[in-house]
């Protein structure tokens, strides 16, 4: 029984709750629908930009070690080299170098740059979006400020000022089309300052990596001597698991 109440006070206020957004929306006039579409449109982007933009997801720890594997036990084929250009964004820069290593450094250098482009591309998306939002809520508020107040001196004009309630409405629709406009306007700008901030630590940690692949490949540079032990380490340990596989693997009876 008390949770049945509880569950109906709950139930009470949120009906309370959007009556009076439905209501303020109403009052803000035919511009609060741009405004409350641009709100819907930038926390969209919001929630998608924090998933896509995972640092785990765009420059995993993993990868170039990996790298360092396969090419320590000459095995750096198609198949891995694919497998690396499927694992994230930085694979797909880190793979467009591979699949030219035995090329010019110059040819390697460009293929990477390429492919860096779109990737970043890629990072950026949706950044403008969020980032006109940020510019054009606060002119809509402006405009349904500008609106409401010539509908307050339009009623001045053919009323005078003996009705307060048309008075009111003009002032109360320029008030909250502003308070609207700037309530989409600053969050979404923070978010797109926060993102585009993000993306450029992303670019430069994957060029940090795809600068020293190329160097390594051609000889220009040595792996710093804890990737090299990691590699070695975990090739003698996939090798020793190799052994005991077959040591212990029974024979057919």
């Amino acid at each position: 029984m008390t949770e049945l109440c509880t569950l109906e006070k709950y139930l009470t206020t949120a009906e309370e709750y959007l009556r009076t957004v439905l209501e303020i929306i109403k009052a803000g006039g035919w511009l609060m629908l741009p405004i409350l579409a641009c709100s819907i449109v930038a926390i969209g982007i919001i929630i998608e930009r924090f998933w896509f933009l995972r640092r785990q997801r765009v420059v995993p720890k993993h990868i170039a070690s990996q790298i360092w594997q396969w090419q320590y036990r000459n095995q750096l084929d198609k198949i891995h080299i694919k497998s690396v250009r499927e694992s994230s964004p930085l694979g797909r820069i880190l793979a467009a170098g591979l699949a030219n290593r035995n090329r010019s450094r110059e040819i390697m250098k460009e293929s990477i740059e390429d492919v860096g482009r779109h990737v970043t591309l890629e990072l950026e998306r949706f950044l403008n979006t969020l980032g006109t939002i940020a510019a054009i809520t606060p002119l809509l508020g402006l405009l349904g400020t500008v609106i409401g107040m010539i509908k307050v001196f339009t009623v001045i004009t053919a009323q005078g000022v003996d009705n307060p309630a048309v008075l009111a409405g003009g002032i109360s629709e320029a008030l909250i089309t502003t308070a609207a406009g700037l309530a989409v306007a600053i969050p979404s700008l923070m978010f797109y300052r926060y993102f585009h901030g993000r993306v450029m630590r992303l670019v430069v940690d994957m060029e940090e990596q795809a600068i020293k692949l190329v160097e390594v490949m051609h000889g220009d540079r040595e792996l710093d001597p804890t990737e090299n032990l990691a590699a070695r380490v975990s090739i003698e340990s996939s090798l020793k698991s190799d052994v005991e596989h077959h040591e212990y693997t029974p024979g057919p009876v």
